[in-house]
């Protein structure tokens, strides 16, 4: 069982930065791809960016590709989020994910383990 503990989530302007961690408990964390999904309010769950087990392969949607940037440090078991060039559209609650395998998805349904969630809110 892997626990993942979402941080870095809060209130920013449009336009600020912020940067989302995903700590990981298991020591094997280097064996899980990550992914990080956003849900707002009223709305279905939806994939922002993925990084595979070695962090050499990324992903991202359209609407976060060039503003967001995904990484991760399998020595100290934590993935991250790095938010640029926020826009009140991205406020949402941001999960964090874990994929038993070596590439990331967009489909919520192939992961394994979610974090909490931590809330990100843009004002404009």
């Amino acid at each position: 069982q892997v626990q993942l503990v979402e941080s870095g989530g809060g209130l920013v302007q449009a336009g600020g930065s912020l940067r989302l961690s995903c700590a990981a408990s298991d020591r094997t964390f280097s064996n899980y791809a990550m992914g990080w999904f956003r849900q707002a309010p009223g709305k279905e769950r939806e994939f922002v960016s993925g990084i595979s087990r070695s962090g050499g392969i990324t992903s991202y949607a359209d609407s976060v590709k060039g503003r967001f940037a995904i990484s991760r440090d399998n020595t100290k078991n934590t993935a991250y989020l790095q938010m640029n060039s926020l826009k009140p559209e991205d406020t949402a609650v941001y999960y964090c994910a874990a994929r038993l395998a070596t590439m990331a998805t967009m489909g919520p349904a192939n992961y394994h383990y979610w974090g909490q969630g931590t809330q990100v809110t843009v004002s404009s």
